[in-house]
């Protein structure tokens, strides 16, 4: 198995240098840091990594606004967003701007590793439900300005049980409680959600739920 190959961008030697012995003793390649996100554009662009671990709060740039400009590129790699706060405003940008997930700086060495790895192949590292919990809070309070291209997205493409079942990914429900919602089977429900995913250009479920808020399918509190 080829090992997952990570960039870290963070403004702190520390943490990047604490990152990186915890990776490389996971058996994943740190392959380059950046101290600011225009650093962290640039690595990317050289030597395109897998996974970003992405700092929000850096100088020069923020991570925000990098992790837009990697995620430019429809084949660019996933980005994980590094966070003091797990309620930071910011994250829910990031999420929409198409981040794959978040973690706290506090995380254990065990669930780094396991995060990077879970990404990297395709998948989000939130839970629905958390996902839910952060689009709940800032979605209806984001600025024009600030909101990614999915929001425009036509679910028009979708069908009508395409449309039901993105709604329950946006409600937080797991594709096993999809299944008993509506009465399939996961598999069925996982075919949808590929579907889904291709229809509208999702990278993983963490962006789907941002998506169901924005476009209004699902409203908070809903």
């Amino acid at each position: 198995m080829t090992a997952p190959r990570v960039v870290i961008a963070d403004d702190q030697v520390l943490v990047r240098t604490g990152f990186r012995m915890i990776l490389a003793s996971g058996g994943i390649d740190v392959v380059g840091e950046a101290s600011d996100g225009a650093e962290a554009v640039a690595a990317v662009r050289e030597l395109r990594p897998d996974v970003v671990l992405m700092d929000i709060r850096m100088p020069t740039m923020d991570g925000l606004e990098a992790t837009r400009r990697i995620l430019r590129d429809p084949a660019a790699c996933r980005v994980l967003i590094l966070t003091t706060f797990d309620l930071d405003r910011y994250v829910y940008d990031a999420l929409a701007a198409g981040a794959s997930g978040f973690l706290l700086k506090d995380v254990t060495p065990e669930h780094l590793v396991a995060a990077v790895r879970l990404v990297e192949t395709g998948d989000a590292l939130l839970a629905p439900s958390i996902t839910r919990r952060l689009v709940e809070r800032f979605a209806s309070t984001a600025q024009p300005a600030a909101r990614p291209p999915a929001a425009h997205r036509d679910l028009a493409a979708l069908t009508p049980r395409e449309r039901e079942v993105l709604t329950s990914v946006g409600h937080g429900r797991s594709n096993s409680e999809i299944a008993d919602d509506l009465t399939l089977s996961e598999a069925t429900v996982k075919t949808h959600v590929a579907r889904i995913f291709a229809k509208l250009s999702l990278r993983d479920r963490a962006q789907a739920v941002v998506l169901a808020y924005e476009t209004g399918l699902v409203s908070p509190g809903g």
